[in-house]
C-alpha cells in the first residue's frame, strides 16, 4: 500500500541530514545507509547512496527517473546463481 499524501514521503531523518550537509559542502562523497524504505526525493539527484542488501553496501547513483521509488528497489537482496546443469545425465 502506498503512503498517505497528507503524511508525505518517508525519508529517514539522518539520511536527509547527510544529504543536506553534503549539499552545503558541495561534496559528492558516498552516503552509506541501511534505510531501504526511504523514498527518493529530488534533492537526492546526483548523489551516490550505498544501500545495504543484507550482506554489503551497494552504491547507487540517483538519477531523475528514480524519484518517488524506494531505495530498496534498486538493490537486489537475493543472488541468482543459475540452474546447475547435471554433467552425467542421459539426454532423451
Amino acid at each position: 500500500m502506498s503512503r498517505s499524501l497528507k503524511k508525505g514521503p518517508f525519508v529517514l531523518g539522518s539520511l536527509l541530514k547527510k544529504i543536506n550537509s553534503l549539499k552545503l559542502e558541495n561534496s559528492r562523497s558516498i552516503i552509506i545507509t541501511w534505510s531501504r524504505s526511504s523514498t527518493i526525493l529530488p534533492i537526492m539527484i546526483g548523489y551516490t547512496i550505498a544501500v545495504y542488501n543484507g550482506k554489503e553496501h551497494i552504491p547507487i547513483l540517483i538519477s531523475d527517473q528514480m524519484i518517488g521509488h524506494k531505495l530498496g528497489e534498486f538493490v537486489q537482496t537475493r543472488t541468482y546463481k543459475g540452474h546447475v546443469k547435471s554433467d552425467k545425465k542421459v539426454k532423451r
